[in-house]
């Protein structure tokens, strides 16, 4: 699923400090939605990090940037305090939005299959287009590509 040039689905989802973050709220802003397996794991942590460092420089370009995972808001509320996290996650508990933009995928591990979240990121323009996704992403390097990419919007 290729979703680059075509309308963002949108979603309203509830976020970390209560209240919802729905998409077509965030405009005209650019934004950055990225898609992560689970809170508080090791590459998980890392992503969310590294975003939080660049959230200046994402906001010098204009660009909102949003976290989405299964996780509960609680649990995600737990996440961002553990690691002074400074993005909004959103709970996407039933799957719903993973599952718009393609990322609820079967995953193998050791020979074990079993459904999860591909580690996925989407550029979103102003008017809700997606410039650019990033699929089964590797999350050294990960951030400053984005941010390039928010850049030259």
């Amino acid at each position: 699923m290729d979703l680059t040039g075509q309308k963002a689905p949108d979603f309203t989802l509830p976020r970390d400090g209560g209240g919802e973050i729905s998409l077509s709220g965030l405009q005209p802003a650019p934004v950055v939605l990225y898609f992560y397996p689970r809170d508080d794991t090791p590459g998980c942590t890392t992503e969310a990090i590294e975003f939080t460092a660049a959230l200046e420089a994402f906001g010098k370009a204009g660009a909102k940037i949003v976290g989405v995972s299964r996780d509960a808001v609680a649990k995600h509320e737990k996440f961002i305090a553990k690691h002074d996290l400074g993005i909004p996650l959103v709970a996407d508990e039933d799957g719903a939005v993973c599952e718009a933009y393609g990322v609820w995928v079967e995953k193998n591990m050791y020979g074990k299959k079993s459904m999860g979240i591909e580690r996925a990121t989407f550029l979103i323009d102003g008017e809700g287009k997606v410039v650019r996704e990033w699929r089964k992403v590797k999350v050294k390097g990960h951030v400053e590509e984005v941010l390039e990419a928010a850049q030259g919007l």
